[in-house]
Parts: structure tokens; sequence; C-alpha cells
């Protein structure tokens, strides 16, 4: 009989209620009858126990062996039975992808192939279950009135403005407006105006708890283009020097919360690794099946036995009326059948990983951000591997290491406003820096990204993570900003026909791989493996 794979056998043992160790489906899928395989060792499992081990798998591939041995001659040179098939006819066929490596920001090297995996498996893993905080899951208080907005801009004023008091001399701005011209004068502020001079100059306005106050930035000066970068309702500091009327400031400097220079990833004190994808679509037409399997196929392999984390960073299913005529671009057109095909496609990953999930923007939970995580129905669908599910954005650690997950919707804001150079679809590890730099997933209010108004502001970077995850454009991007991954990890969903109207040429079947122990190496090669399974 044909072997049969490992996903199958992972499905078959999930519907007996077994997970397994990925190495024991790896043994059992190079059996020669795979089905009678598993009936002995699930035999072998205890009364109770829920998890087929390798010794189980081992020892029922080997009895299986030892009795299609051919018995032995009763006397010397007595002929024995022909044994069929060979050796060769027990290696399972699986795809295990391929490397499509692009250069890292900063002059890093692309990221290849991990070198020196080891075959020899003794079947024992023991993740750590990831930690979760930022998610807005039952916290949630907002009702959209006034007072609302005024305190989520008013803890974002106050949160971000620590990070940048020290830096400079900060004076509010109602002080500001008393001092005398020509003094040296420093505001921290929520930009509120930006806008240019007949002469080409930039007249920034700055908002903070007291007032408003201008500051111009001289087209002639350095940090003009720093106003190119600029978002409304950003929180920043400008320094400079007053008019002589004290009516404006003359910017000498502009200054970000940003990420510190000196910052050093966090790394796991083990060899272990997790697999960052996103958008996965599924009951789209064009939801790409077979790319998905091969990637869980290669989760079964020994080559991937160091990755033991999943994290899924939103739009799991393609939704139901996300845009214009999507119905007629459906496989499945209910929404509950949406997420109980994604389950099954989630089943097929190995039993012992552990999974992280958040929402998108067309998965069904409300579109302004921060999300909260799904209900209790679609959790109950969503099942499979007790995965964790949290909000969007959260801060997931795993192994000691802080991964931001975020969609991305406001990535597309940054790209709209920013100059090519420094954001564009084609490098959306661009953007993601410029949001490190602002600490805030989605700065700017009132344009394409919903933003719930909340008592506290759930989508400012408080710390720094080691590593930041979005998805969103369905494009493939990674690189470093201030010693911080940035990866964008494309999606599993081929071109739509609205994508094809908009001119997005999505990148399909990427599974960026991070080597949790290896973030403070300098080489990419050494800490991100980029597999393609399109």
């Amino acid at each position: 009989m044909p072997l049969e794979t490992p996903a199958w056998i992972v499905d078959e043992l999930a519907s007996r209620g077994y997970n397994a160790d990925r190495e024991a489906v790896t043994i059992l899928a190079g059996a020669a009858d795979t089905e009678a395989a598993i009936e002995r060792a699930l035999e072998a499992v205890p009364d109770g126990a829920l998890k087929l081990s390798v010794e189980h798998a081992r020892d029922a591939v080997e009895t299986e062996s030892r009795k299609s041995e051919p018995p032995a001659p009763t006397a010397p040179g007595e002929p024995t039975e022909p044994t069929s098939g060979s050796p060769d006819d027990s290696t399972p066929s699986i795809s295990t992808g391929s490397d499509d490596p692009e250069p890292l920001e900063g002059g890093r090297s692309s990221p290849g192939e991990t070198k020196g995996v080891s075959s020899d498996r003794d079947g024992t893993r023991d993740p750590v279950e990831p930690t979760i905080t930022g998610d807005v899951t039952g916290r949630s208080t907002g009702t959209g009135e006034y007072s609302d907005f005024l305190s989520v801009f008013r803890d974002r004023y106050e949160r971000l403005s620590r990070k940048l008091r020290g830096r400079v001399n900060h004076r509010p701005t109602s002080a500001v407006e008393s001092m005398p011209g020509g003094s040296e004068a420093s505001i921290v502020g929520m930009v509120a105006d930006i806008r240019s001079t007949a002469s080409g100059h930039w007249l920034v306005e700055l908002e903070d708890t007291t007032g408003t106050f201008p500051a111009l930035v001289m087209k002639d000066r350095d940090i003009a283009d720093l106003v190119e970068e600029l978002l409304y309702d950003e929180v920043i500091a400008i320094e400079g020097t007053l008019a002589d009327d004290g009516g404006i400031l003359f910017a000498d400097a502009i200054h970000f919360p940003d990420v510190p220079r000196t910052f050093e990833p966090s790394t796991a004190d083990r060899e272990v690794s997790a697999a960052l994808i996103s958008d996965v679509h599924v009951g789209s037409q064009e939801f790409d099946a077979d790319a998905w399997n091969r990637f869980a196929n290669w989760l079964h392999t020994p080559e991937a036995e160091r990755v033991e984390y999943l994290l899924l960073a939103g739009d799991m299913v393609e939704g139901v009326g996300v845009y214009p005529d999507q119905d007629e671009e459906l496989d499945v057109v209910d929404i509950y059948e949406q997420y109980e095909t994604f389950a099954k496609h989630l089943k097929d990953v190995p039993g012992d990983m552990e999974i992280v999930m958040i929402p998108g923007n067309h998965d069904a939970v409300r579109l302004a951000e921060p999300q909260p995580a799904f209900d209790e129905e679609l959790r109950g669908i969503m099942s499979a591997h007790d995965a964790r599910i949290t909000g969007n954005p959260s801060t997931v650690t795993v192994e000691g290491v802080d991964v931001l997950m975020y969609h991305g919707v406001s990535l597309d804001e940054v790209i709209a406003e920013l100059p090519e150079e420094k954001a564009s679809y084609d490098d959306p590890h661009k953007a993601m820096g410029q949001l490190l730099k602002k600490r805030h997933v989605a700065p700017q209010f009132g344009g394409h990204t919903r933003i719930a108004p909340e008592e506290r502001d759930y989508l400012i970077m408080e710390d720094v993570p080691d590593v930041f995850h979005t998805g969103h454009v369905h494009k493939l991007g990674y690189g470093t900003y201030h010693n911080v991954l940035t990866i964008n990890s494309a999606c599993w969903q081929r071109q739509t026909s609205f994508q094809e109207s908009v001119n997005i040429d999505p990148d399909v079947g990427y599974a960026p791989i991070v080597h949790l122990d290896k973030l403070d190496e300098s080489d990419a090669s050494d800490f991100l493996t980029i597999r393609s399974f399109g």
C-alpha cells in the first residue's frame, strides 16, 4: 500500500483522541504498513495516556519488521521464502521546501539552511508554554464616548512622553509661551499638524496636555528629512530656539521614542526555533492547500525537530463581506465552516507544538484595534493542539524571547504616507522599523486603521520586543532595526482578483523560522531561515 503522509497520521491519531511526538509520526510514516503500525502503537499506550511516544512508535515498527522477516531455515542451506520491497520503500516522500533568501537590512547576510541539524533524536521535547502580555481581551472598556477618546490619547501621551523627557529639557507648551524670545526650549507633544510654508519649510504643530505650539523646520536643515517620517498623533520631542517674539520654535533636533541603539535581544538558553506565519485565508478559492500541506509535512521531519512553536499573526480565514464581491471568490461561504476547515488544517501540524494565534482584519472579531481574541464559540472550533488564542496586538514570550505579534493593518497607512524609500510593500520590514521608531503599532488616528478608544492605549510598544512579527500585506520582508528582528511573513493565499486590481502580487507559502537561541548572532543565517513551500 502507498505510504501515508505525516499529516494523515496526525489526523488519524487525533480522531482517536491522541497526540504524538513528531518523531513518533515520522517513524510511523516510514512503516511498510502504517495502519497496522498505528494499531500496534496504540495498543501499547497506557490507559489514560493521550500522547503516543517515540518508544511506542519504534516498538510498533520494529515488531512489524520482525514479523515480516523470513523464518529461519530448519537446516543449513534450506531456502527461505522471498521477501518483497526494499529498504528504500520505507522512506516517505516529503517535501522539505526550499530557501528563497533575501539580504537583510544593515548589511546582514542572507539567511540560508540551518547547518548541522542532528538526526539523532531521543524523542524528548519540553516546549515552554508561552506567556502573553498586552492583550486587550476581557479588558475592553471603550463605549465610544468622548471621554474614552480623551483617555486613550492622554495615556498615549503620558507613557510615550516619559520615554523622551529624559533626553530633552521638556517644558509644557503653556510654559514655553511665556518664555522670552531667543530662549532655548524643548517640547514633547503629539503631532497635531504638519504643513509646508510658501518658502518650502515645514511647520509642525505639537500638542500636549496644556495646549499647542508650532515648530518651524527649515528645509535646508538635515532634520528636514525626518519631517517626511512624521505621522499625525505620534509623540515626538523637538528642541530648538524661540523666535525673537517667542511665537514659534526654530527646530534644531527632532527626537522619536525609538528603540535604543544599545538594545540587545534576549535569547533562548537552548536550541529551539519558532515558525512565524500569517494570512492563511482558509475559505478563499485561492487558499494554497498544497503549500500548507507541504509545510505541515515538513514540520514532522527530523529537519524541523527544533521548531517547537508556531506563531500565527492573523487572518486564519478569508472571512465574509470583507471587500466588494468577495462572495464570488469564496470556496467556503459560511464563516463558521471556514473556521472548521482551518481547524482541520491546523491539526496537520505536530500535536506537540505550542501554537499562538491572534486575529486579523479578515477574522470574525471587531475591526477596531486593539482587537480582542476570538469568542468562545470560535475558540471551541479552533481547539486543535490547545492553541493559545490572544488579542491583536499581543507580546508573546517564548523561551525568554519577546515576540510582538501584530496583524499589521496600519502598515497600509505607513506605506501610503511615507516616501517609498522609507516604507513600501516590497520592503514591509522598513515600515515595521518606522513603527518601532515611533514605539506604537498604529500611531495615526482617523485614517484607514480603525482604532478603538480605551482607557489604556494597548497599541503602545511599552517594552522593546526582541522580534516584531506582522502580516496583512501578503509580502515577505525581514530585516533588523536597532537589533530588533522584523518579519512580515507573507501569506498562504494566491492572488485574488481584488489584489490584482490594486496591483498586489502576494508572496505565497513562506515560513520564516527564527532560531530563538541565536538572536544575538551577527550572521543572519544563524538566527533566521526562510522556508518556501509555495
